[in-house]
């Protein structure tokens, strides 16, 4: 229902007085949402069905190939014996966790020691050797492109080929190269085994450049965009200040692209630590001689047992979600202090 009011004004000064008119409009109608002032219906708010159709597919999809497989994996940890083909198992238990961390023996007695001994400190070294190794090279060649005017597009090019290129391809060309027969060893005059018959640590380096030259390409490409977008003040007023080019880039450079680094930093620890392809493709293997598993990762491990014994590979895979959280929680904490946006 409508109720009126009429309001009267004082006279303008010629003898004429002005009158306004207010309607309000009363619902009987109890409001459904709190920000609904009126009675009268939100036509927006009628059509929040078409966002959700829009979103459908993708809900689907990740509820399919996200949300299930986690839910799933899981499950299957805390499963005993579970049976990869038939999909059953012979109840539930907490010993997978424990067989995997070699603290608990199998059913038949024996104890898992790859996935402590070597699965769990390879994926660590290389996380905390090829991250900041990477970033830092990133960082560096993103500042000189930046101050190149000459074939900077054409540079950029060439250092972004890498991350379009196969890696199982690269892989194979640092086997050759790294080979004992290869070109490094020509070069230093050398007979070093760095792959093939190698011990763990000199395995280590071809591994960690490998990596490293494999992940820089993405990463300069998203700290120059970032530098590209940096009011050039900044720099004129450190030219003015009579600051140095060191100077400048940790004080200037490092704080403003720290948004991007932080993203870098936190996709890039994602990334090492479900490293998987490159063992592939250098050693073909779990290790540098036949039947070792001295190169293993977390992610190499599950892969190896997925089939065979599903429920430590599901253990293995949650073990590795629950670290890659952690790191990733504690980046955001630092980044909440560090970061300036």
């Amino acid at each position: 229902m409508a109720e009126a009011m009429v309001k009267e004004k004082p006279s303008l000064g010629y003898h004429e007085e002005k009158t306004d008119t207010v309607i309000r409009l009363v619902s009987t109608r109890k409001r459904k949402k709190e920000y609904q002032v009126t009675g009268i219906q939100d036509i927006a708010s009628e059509n929040n069905w078409k966002a959700w159709l829009y979103l459908a597919p993708v809900i689907v999809l990740i509820a399919v190939f996200l949300f299930y497989p986690l839910i799933n994996t899981i499950f299957i940890a805390f499963t005993e014996n579970y049976r990869y083909s038939q999909g059953t198992y012979d109840g539930f238990t907490l010993n997978n966790f424990g067989i995997i961390l070699g603290l608990t023996s199998t059913d038949i007695g024996a104890t898992e020691v790859n996935f402590s001994r070597y699965a769990i400190p390879n994926t660590f070294i290389i996380v905390f050797m090829t991250v900041p190794v990477s970033t830092l090279l990133a960082l560096i060649i993103a500042v000189a492109l930046n101050s190149i005017k000459w074939f900077q597009k054409f540079l950029q090019t060439v250092f972004f080929l890498p991350y379009v290129t196969n890696g199982i391809a690269i892989g194979m060309v640092f086997a050759v190269i790294f080979d004992q027969q290869g070109i490094v060893n020509y070069i230093f005059g050398s007979s070093t085994q760095w792959i093939y018959g190698a011990d763990r640590w000199t395995a280590m380096v071809p591994l960690c450049i490998y990596i490293v030259w494999n992940s820089i390409p993405f990463k300069i490409l998203v700290l120059l965009s970032g530098l590209q977008g940096i009011d050039k003040q900044y720099y004129q007023a450190a030219q003015i200040d009579a600051a140095g080019h060191a100077k400048t880039l940790w004080k200037i450079t490092v704080p403003l692209l720290s948004p991007q680094i932080l993203y870098l930093l936190v996709t890039s620890f994602i990334g090492a630590f479900k490293e998987y392809t490159s063992i592939v493709a250098i050693f073909n293997g779990p290790g540098t001689t036949q039947g070792s598993y001295n190169m293993m990762t977390i992610v190499y491990y599950i892969y190896e047992n997925l089939s065979i014994n599903t429920s430590y590979a599901a253990a293995a895979a949650v073990f590795l979600f629950v670290i890659i959280l952690i790191f990733t929680f504690l980046q955001f904490a630092v980044g909440k202090t560090r970061v300036h946006y």
